[in-house]
């Protein structure tokens, strides 16, 4: 229809945008409440560990969704720089010996239990019966 060529890819940015803010959110606090619980339950170094290796993953998410914002008739694939970053932590946790690879590594994944957590979620929400409301 003429007049509307333009609307599709503006509210497709604007859901995008809005997912990874969601995907930000529930990041965040998985991170929250894991680094708590790692905290109490082991020590504050392993969890400061964990800490950095959750911010690794939510700046690599970031990276991934700015790439993602490029992507359009000029770019049609992603970079792969971001992939450095995992691995010039790691590195630096393995020559630092105040850092630990295992609790970052674990850290850096925070951002794919924040996926695990919003695909089951959607799964069982679009799974539900629409009930009306009276």
């Amino acid at each position: 229809m003429p007049g509307f060529e333009d609307t599709e890819p503006v509210d497709s940015m604007q859901e995008f945008y809005k997912l990874y803010q969601e995907f930000l959110l529930i990041t965040l606090v998985l991170t929250g409440i894991v680094f708590i619980s790692v905290w109490i339950f082991y020590s504050l170094n392993i969890a400061l560990n964990y800490l950095l290796g959750a911010f690794t993953g939510m700046l690599y998410m970031r990276m991934l969704a700015k790439d993602v914002e490029r992507l359009g008739p000029q770019k049609r694939q992603l970079n792969k720089n971001r992939f450095a970053l995992l691995v010039v932590i790691i590195l630096l946790a393995s020559r630092w010996n105040e850092l630990q690879i295992m609790p970052i590594f674990l850290g850096f994944l925070t951002y794919k239990a924040t996926l695990i957590f919003y695909v089951v979620r959607e799964a069982f929400i679009s799974g539900l019966p629409n009930i009306p409301k009276p």
